[in-house]
């Protein structure tokens, strides 16, 4: 299964999102926000298989952590998050380097859905969604 690494500021959905990934046998680490994912990145000298990050965060916020990500590990997928409709749009300028962007609420079946699509490598390319 595969290593993937959870950035998120709200502490209960950043456990449900742990606990629905770990159910499919994935192995999570699980940080607060942008800096703190860099700091892990960097740690491990990004040996992920899937960065899932919400957008809006405090320190470092999704977008700049995607773009770091996409510098310096470029073939690590992205996969975001966010409830807020003006940070899916912001996410729409990084259809390059962004598989999806998952929109909160969500349901279990959902995100683990999203993540199995990613790393399965059958992720909607966000070109295809920028109409949404």
């Amino acid at each position: 299964m595969a290593r993937i690494l959870l950035t998120e500021d709200d502490d209960a959905v950043r456990a449900f999102v742990a606990r629905a990934l770990e159910m499919d046998g994935h192995t999570v680490t699980v940080t607060s926000d942008g800096g703190e994912a860099s700091e892990v990145l960097l740690a491990e000298d990004g040996r992920f298989d899937l960065l899932l990050s919400d957008i809006k965060m405090p320190v470092m916020d999704g977008i700049a952590l995607a773009l770091n990500v996409a510098r310096d590990w470029p073939k690590m997928p992205i996969l975001l998050m966010t409830g807020f409709a003006d940070q899916r749009e912001r996410a729409h300028g990084l259809d390059q380097l962004v598989e999806d962007v998952i929109s909160k609420p969500f349901s279990l079946a959902e995100i683990r859905a999203a993540v199995g699509r990613v790393l399965a490598g059958s992720a909607p390319q966000m070109a295809s969604v920028a109409g949404n």
